[in-house]
């Protein structure tokens, strides 16, 4: 499968703390759990400050699944990319959405709502696997402890997930459909949680297994030559 990460690179250029986790950015980070992959190519990886934000059209034409990371520049990504990856979901691109990407242009047009959601800093997680059964939980455990991650709480202001696999219960007692995924078009996209930026999720084994069960599921069996239209009888 061809694999294209996009992380957005803000964070890397302002938070020195950020570097201290993930000494390779967040990219980085993303780019070695796509390099555990048995037959994953990854085409490149994209930024907020790359030419087209290295989504051209040509990388997305050749990519099979998106992994996207981002946080505070979703209001500075360009409208016009994000119609070109929401373009490319409809096609049959999967859509592995991580973290703050909840909040990228691509995801809430495809969402139809705000994708608004209650939030604060540094508290402990406890994601709980709810549908054992499904492709992405494979080799999941029941639950497993994240010791410090960004509180997502509900409401969360997403449509009706087709699955919620994964929960997370927080420490203050908040809680939120962390896994979930949709169908838009022709295209499956996954929504995940855990990835603040300062904290160490993505080097959990479980979060890991999970984004990597995610694109092995995400991957389409038809891509259509163009967004579905109207066929006259």
């Amino acid at each position: 499968m061809n694999i294209t990460i996009f992380n957005e690179g803000r964070d890397e250029k302002r938070k020195p703390e950020v570097l201290t986790v993930y000494p390779d950015g967040i990219g980085g980070v993303l780019r070695d759990i796509v390099s555990e992959m048995e037959n994953a190519n990854l085409l490149t990886i994209g930024s907020l400050y790359d030419e087209e934000c290295g989504l051209t059209e040509d990388i997305l034409e050749q990519t099979d699944v998106l992994i996207y990371w981002s946080h505070g520049g979703n209001h500075e990504f360009p409208d016009e990319i994000a119609n070109r990856v929401k373009a490319h979901v409809l096609r049959g691109m999967g859509f592995i959405v991580l973290h703050s990407a909840i909040g990228c242009k691509a995801f809430t047009s495809l969402m139809g709502t705000t994708c608004t959601f209650r939030y604060h800093h540094d508290d402990k997680e406890f994601v709980v696997c709810c549908n054992p059964n499904h492709p992405i939980a494979e080799g999941i455990e029941d639950r497993f402890e994240l010791s410090i991650e960004e509180t997502y709480g509900e409401y969360m202001d997403i449509p009706k997930p087709d699955d919620v696999i994964f929960l997370g219960w927080f420490s203050s007692g908040e809680v939120c459909r962390s896994g979930c995924t949709f169908t838009r078009g022709n295209g499956k996209i996954f929504f995940f949680q855990p990835g603040h930026e300062t904290n160490p999720s993505f080097y959990h084994p479980q979060v890991r297994k999970i984004i990597k069960n995610a694109c092995r599921w995400a991957v389409p069996t038809r891509k259509l030559p163009k967004v579905s239209e109207c066929v006259a009888l």
